[in-house]
């Protein structure tokens, strides 16, 4: 079987001809002549066996053919490029990659991670956000932040916090659609549920916890991620399962209340995960060490709030 492979030139002057639908722009933007750009075109052309592009004076447009190779060779050359960042970036010992789901990332990291650069401005961060993960995934990060049991091989891992789950709603919910003073009454109001890859939907555990059988929600409203939910909740759709190890910024401001007083201890929880190969460089060390430092100390200031746990 005969393998095609164009050469890289011949791909980037495609994927920015095809962009600006202008080879001359596409020059400029490469530093190349507009010569050299229809040069690689034609050889890709040549290679594929078809046109990309149809020329109409001045004016291009995409063929079929073109609009459907340019989404994959836009995905490989992001792909190419970000591997090697990566590969380069590993050894640099002032380059640090995180890899941190995306709740905790927008609810947790990011709001102090001016504190981090501030102690150490020669270490640059690369923050790379998911939504889920995968253990058997090659580990091509310095540290990441992961949810689960934290029976993950191949790493060591931080706790970070126990984790709490409870309902919170917002305060206009409350107001405009009826009280919440007992667990029954979610009976008539509506439910938020997160259906994801790494998070298991825990109203049942909670129901059970809080000593409430056969209850039917008003209705339910699923999101596939955690951060939906809980955006959806502070805008009004509903009561959402909140997780104390990021739920507490949006109580801390008001954003989000927690109608009852019944909390149930989850069997997972956020961790700090630490790839063997990576835990004695020096900037994963200041990390980790700083980062559990940032844990203990909202731990601390938790307990000194009402309505807040050491866990968020």
């Amino acid at each position: 079987m005969r393998t095609r492979l164009p050469s890289m030139t011949s791909l980037r002057a495609f994927e920015a001809a095809a962009r600006h639908l202008s080879f001359t722009r596409a020059a400029v933007e490469l530093n190349l002549t507009q010569t050299a750009i229809s040069h690689q075109i034609r050889n890709l052309e040549e290679l594929l066996g078809t046109k990309l592009f149809v020329r109409n004076g001045n004016a291009v447009t995409l063929t079929e053919v073109a609009n459907g190779y340019l989404q994959s060779v836009r995905n490989a050359l992001v792909e190419i490029s970000a591997a090697t960042d990566m590969a380069a970036d590993r050894n640099d010992e002032n380059v640090l990659t995180l890899q941190c789901l995306g709740t905790f990332a927008i609810k947790r990291l990011v709001p102090v991670l001016h504190l981090f650069q501030a102690r150490y401005p020669s270490i640059s961060l690369r923050l790379r956000t998911v939504q889920s993960f995968e253990s058997n995934m090659p580990h091509d990060f310095d540290l990441a932040v992961w949810h689960g049991s934290g029976d993950w091989p191949g790493v060591t891992v931080d706790k970070l916090g126990e984790e709490q789950v409870f309902p919170v709603c917002s305060p206009r919910l409350l107001a405009e659609r009826g009280k919440l003073e007992t667990p029954a009454d979610l009976s008539n109001h509506t439910v938020i549920r997160t259906v994801s890859l790494i998070l298991r939907d825990e109203w049942p555990f909670w129901l059970e916890t809080a000593g409430v059988r056969d209850i039917s929600f008003g209705a339910e409203l699923t999101c596939d991620y955690l951060i939906t939910s809980m955006q959806a909740a502070v805008d009004g759709l509903g009561v959402v399962l909140g997780r104390s190890g990021v739920v507490g910024p949006d109580l801390a401001s008001g954003r989000l209340v927690e109608p009852f007083s019944v909390r149930a201890r989850s069997n997972f929880g956020y961790y700090l995960v630490t790839p063997l190969r990576t835990a004695k460089l020096r900037k994963v060390q200041l990390f980790r060490r700083w980062l559990l430092e940032q844990v203990n100390q909202t731990a601390r200031t938790a307990r000194e709030l009402p309505g807040l746990t050491a866990a968020e």
